[in-house]
């Protein structure tokens, strides 16, 4: 008896693998896809049509889009038909899209390619499923290991691709990525668990659910958030690598040693900050300065980017802010939503969250050309105030639910 409580403080086996598994899904692809971010508008430079920043701009987010318009889809598809199904479908469309990028000598097929890509939209499906794997005092665990692996690949991508792109070139970056992808419907399908039996209330896809969804005042502000902070990051990362070159005369092969020191910097200083505000109950007091944080790194970058020191330190701020947040918000979005609806309102919040990236990526290229590049960080600041404005009025997350 004594050790029950013990025993339920604890993730199971099961649980374990669940969400170390999924994550590794969500690690595979995302890797993928960042890779490309820090060296694609340098190599862009050689491509057929390649000189536009606006074309440059839509390359880095046409996967944002397709996601966009697919991700609800996917979601109420892995409700009905079963959450793996939708996984495998999903990866095999990414690699596919991968291929075609790799292949492509212009722009457009390029941006044909990305786009192909994001019509793997798997995202909801794997934060549904990781959600049906686990308890309840479990889940927010499950999603922080998700959306820890989205910043850690992130990271990740900063310090490794500027070393793989002499050795292979973008080509073979987007070959990886298809490699990767592949590697991913292996795991999906050998180790991932299998998908609950008992999901009769969540194959049992309500009519009204996406209503419900869309009417969650809740739902809202985190679909919100997560759409800014993915504008923010593409925004900033059509812009930073050049002005890295440009201003502050470091070669792409070099950016590494930029990168290196800020991502483990910033994770060293994310990580007792979690700690502390899970231990305190201040979740949301962390949630919000990190948004604040954000706000003051755009106005700073819109100020001082053409420093290379300057720049240095305002990304080891950004990337502490953006790791807090994005290992937050889809834990958020699944305490939110009923079992019965989970993958449709993951499947909103991926939508939002896909257009943020290609609305940052479009938007920051587009600014960067007409207006110059410190348009990007005045444009970010704005939207990032306004989140958080919407951010002050959020149930406190890991708080007992109270508000501000």
């Amino acid at each position: 008896m004594s050790n029950g409580p013990v025993a339920a403080a604890r993730m199971s086996p099961l649980e374990w693998r669940a969400s170390v598994s999924l994550a590794s899904l969500f690690a595979m692809r995302m890797l993928g896809l960042f890779l490309i971010l820090p060296v694609f508008a340098v190599y862009a430079l050689q491509l057929e049509g390649g000189q536009s920043h606006f074309l440059v701009g839509v390359a880095l987010g046409a996967y944002g889009l397709t996601q966009a318009v697919l991700q609800i889809p996917y979601g109420m598809a892995s409700d009905r038909w079963g959450r793996k199904r939708v996984i495998v479908i999903g990866l095999l469309l990414f690699a596919a899209g991968s291929f075609v990028a790799g292949a492509g000598s212009d722009i457009y097929t390029v941006i044909i390619g990305r786009a192909l890509q994001g019509a793997g939209a798997i995202s909801a499906p794997v934060t549904a499923f990781a959600a049906d794997l686990t308890r309840e005092q479990h889940r927010t665990k499950a999603m922080a290991m998700i959306g820890g692996s989205i910043g850690l690949m992130f990271a990740l991508s900063l310090v490794a691709a500027p070393a793989l792109y002499p050795v292979i070139g973008v080509k073979g970056l987007f070959e990886l990525t298809g490699f990767l992808s592949l590697a991913a419907v292996w795991v999906t399908t050998s180790v991932v668990p299998p998908e609950p039996r008992e999901q009769d209330p969540a194959r049992r896809v309500e009519r009204s659910a996406l209503a419900a969804v869309l009417r969650n005042g809740e739902q809202l502000r985190l679909n919100f958030g997560i759409f800014t902070l993915h504008v923010v990051q593409m925004a900033m990362f059509a812009v930073i690598p050049v002005a890295m070159v440009r201003h502050g005369g470091l070669p792409v092969s070099e950016h590494w040693k930029v990168y290196l020191p800020v991502v483990l910097g910033s994770f060293a200083l994310m990580a007792p900050a979690l700690l502390w505000a899970e231990r305190h109950g201040r979740m949301k007091l962390l949630f919000v300065a990190a948004v604040g944080l954000l706000a003051l790194v755009e106005l700073g970058l819109a100020a001082g980017y053409a420093s290379l020191h300057a720049t240095v330190l305002l990304l080891l701020a950004f990337f502490v802010a953006f790791n807090i947040l994005e290992a937050s918000l889809p834990s958020l979005v699944s305490r939110v939503a009923s079992a019965a609806s989970r993958g449709t309102a993951l499947g909103v919040y991926n939508t939002t969250q896909s257009l943020g990236l290609f609305v940052g990526a479009a938007v920051g290229g587009g600014l960067a050309g007409r207006f110059g590049e410190p348009a990007v960080f005045v444009f970010g600041s704005a939207l990032v105030a306004l989140w958080l404005v919407v951010a002050a009025g959020m149930r406190a997350p890991g708080d007992g639910g109270r508000r501000a």
